[in-house]
């Protein structure tokens, strides 16, 4: 299990934000120095913040014309080699696809973060997790992965936003952030510190040719087979980060008869039904993915032979639950309980389907 938090202390101090305000100032402790975004509810708060913070930092601020300028902007200074971020919310992030697909196909490394809110369509501006799909399985054309970050607190949104950056710049490849309405707005003490950042050195990046060989970005490739063979080469890097980068929490799985799956804010919702069913002898456990893609298939598959039953709680109809049925190799059931379009399942309603269950 990997999940990137640094311990507090007792100099360090707290202070009262928004899982968007805190995203956005993580961003700027991680070195971010490129925001370009489009206003969109209910991640509104972090281009507000980013508008104010980045000229302290005498970093870039862009209120773009459109999430498609927006996504192309962030292409733009990635390929410089800055750390580059976008925000915006499930519309938003819809037109970004073709943008993060380029971004995929050149290895340039970015910060995507979404908001998500109900849909399709415009849908409405409460919580959501219905845009699990577009953002674990590409979202936009070709054979490419986002990896794929759902913080479940402030402080997390926090941590994995600085970790997001790291992520990227190791790979080369684009990251999601993947929140809610709910928890973007929530307000939470943090501690805010500066990551632990390494040092990546990026000879691929177009600084000016000025006493050196010019630099080539690109993903247009029309030579028979020189696609195939850089796709081939994209799919070993999936591979090392599906071995290396996932990432989950687990609550009482040793014992467990049941075991909840949830991520982001239904996480919250779902570890409070566990700890209460715990207090009265109930043996329920819970594995709360944080890495979304690479998926954590290794705990998954190991909990599965020891269970009855697999209980996926989502804010959707059930999207997550198709990568929980794949890494549990037929080994025990899986069921699912979600709501979608701003509805969110209550701890009453996970409690009556875990009776079900018996």
């Amino acid at each position: 299990m990997k999940r990137n938090q640094k311990p507090v202390t007792r100099n360090q101090k707290k202070i009262l934000i928004t899982g968007n305000e805190a995203i956005a100032e993580a961003a700027i402790q991680a070195g971010c120095r490129f925001y370009a975004g489009y206003p969109i509810t209910p991640q509104n708060e972090i281009p507000a913040y980013m508008a104010r913070r980045m000229p302290q930092v005498d970093g870039v601020f862009i209120q773009a014309e459109s999430e498609l300028a927006a996504i192309n902007m962030v292409f733009g200074a990635a390929v410089t080699g800055a750390r580059a971020i976008t925000t915006s919310s499930s519309p938003g992030i819809s037109l970004k696809q073709e943008g993060i697909s380029y971004l995929a196909g050149c290895e340039l490394p970015a910060v995507i973060v979404n908001i998500m809110r109900g849909g399709p369509g415009l849908g409405n501006i409460a919580p959501s997790q219905s845009d699990y799909f577009q953002a674990t399985k590409g979202g936009g054309h070709g054979d490419y992965h986002s990896i794929v970050l759902a913080p479940s607190t402030v402080q997390e949104a926090f941590d994995l936003a600085g970790l997001s950056f790291e992520l990227a710049d190791k790979y080369r490849n684009p990251v999601i952030i993947l929140g809610d309405g709910m928890l973007g707005q929530m307000m939470e003490p943090i501690i805010v510190h500066s990551p632990q950042s390494t040092v990546h050195n990026k000879p691929w990046a177009l600084t000016g040719a000025k006493n050196r060989r010019p630099r080539i970005i690109r993903s247009l490739y029309l030579a028979e087979g020189r696609l195939e063979k850089l796709n081939l080469e994209f799919q070993r890097k999936y591979r090392r980060i599906e071995k290396n980068e996932q990432r989950w929490e687990e609550l009482f799985i040793k014992d467990a008869q049941i075991v909840l799956v949830a991520y982001g804010t239904m996480a919250r919702i779902a570890r409070s039904v566990v700890n209460k069913l715990r207090q009265d002898g109930q043996r329920i456990g819970l594995v709360r993915p944080i890495s979304l893609w690479p998926f954590p298939n290794d705990i998954m598959g190991k909990v599965s032979k020891n269970i009855k039953a697999f209980l996926v709680v989502e804010m959707s109809y059930g999207q997550m639950v198709e990568d929980v049925k794949l890494s549990n190799l037929g080994n025990c059931k899986v069921e699912f309980l979600g709501r979608a379009g701003g509805g969110i399942p209550t701890e009453e309603e996970i409690i009556n389907k875990i009776k079900g269950l018996r």
